[in-house]
């Protein structure tokens, strides 16, 4: 791969996807799309830089971005965002949301669904509570092909047993073959669509509850500040914003301040962060009884 080749390709992938590729990351693109190159027929990256030049916007385009895009998951990644969520943030919505009984909540750079679906399976634990709510999960990711795999809910024994209880493993999936498939009660429950950051989303409404962690880890300043002023557009009045454990706002966007009480919860600056009332209690372990009822879901 010449120069020349490299820096059309870092180019084309931070306008189409915000991913900044230092010249470390060299050895990177090498790897991934030489192995596009050969699964294509392509001589090599230079004819593929050849090919992309000559149909910008292509199928091909895509599937180099798609090659490129990192989409490392896992359920209950982190495991405190869920904590914060189920002690902290739905007990919040419950009482400001109680007269509409609705809650959105967008899953952003959802990769192949676990982080969805981990939220999907809190919220059937809180089904008593959420009784007659609407309740409305987004997963959103730039990638066609991880979304295709969300959608199906199946799973492979080592994705399952990294982070996943045993308990919810044995309550909503059942085994096919050496894979997991998840119910499909639990999957009805999540909206899956194509949607890149860099792209606008208003289309998409406002949310209560907003996820998009470990992305912005791939950006580089400007397009940090970029994505976080369109995400927190979408971010309801009083709503709140997680990201992952190495991603902060400060230095990227004024809008969206750290919560003072809970570490990676952000919340709408003009919804005067400091005057809200003390933690909720500590939440119980992960994999408890669960409740059979069904949520109500649009």
């Amino acid at each position: 791969m010449t120069e020349f080749d490299f820096d059309f390709l870092r180019v084309l992938l931070q306008r189409r996807s915000g991913l900044f590729l230092s010249t470390e990351k060299r050895y990177l693109v090498e790897s991934r799309l030489g192995m596009l190159c050969r699964r294509r027929g392509i001589a090599g990256i230079t004819a593929l830089v050849v090919q992309l030049r000559s149909s910008p916007a292509s199928e091909l385009e895509a599937a180099v971005i798609e090659a490129m895009t990192t989409n490392e998951t896992l359920f209950f990644r982190d495991r405190t965002p869920f904590d914060l969520f189920r002690s902290v943030v739905l007990p919040e919505k419950l009482t400001a949301n109680a007269e509409s009984r609705t809650l959105r909540i967008w899953c952003a750079a959802v990769s192949t669904g676990q982080e969805a679906y981990s939220l999907a399976m809190l919220l059937d634990e809180a089904a008593d509570r959420l009784a007659g709510w609407t309740i409305e999960i987004l997963g959103t990711d730039i990638s066609v092909d991880v979304l295709d795999r969300a959608r199906q809910g199946l799973y492979s024994q080592f994705e399952v047993q990294r982070g996943l209880p045993i308990q919810l493993l044995l309550k909503h999936f059942r085994q096919e073959g050496d894979k997991w498939r998840l119910s499909e009660r639990i999957r009805d429950m999540v909206t899956l669509k194509q949607h890149n950051l860099l792209e606008p989303n208003h289309q998409l409404g406002q949310f209560d509850v907003i996820f998009c962690r470990n992305v912005l880890i791939y950006f580089d300043v400007p397009t940090k500040a970029r994505v976080m002023a369109a995400l927190a557009e979408r971010l309801a009045r009083n709503g709140a914003f997680i990201l992952g454990a190495a991603e902060t706002v400060i230095g990227i966007t004024t809008t969206l301040v750290p919560d003072p009480q809970h570490r990676g919860l952000y919340r709408d600056a003009a919804s005067s962060p400091q005057a809200r009332r003390p933690p909720f209690p500590a939440a119980p372990e992960l994999g408890g009884a669960l409740s059979p009822r069904k949520i109500a879901r649009p």
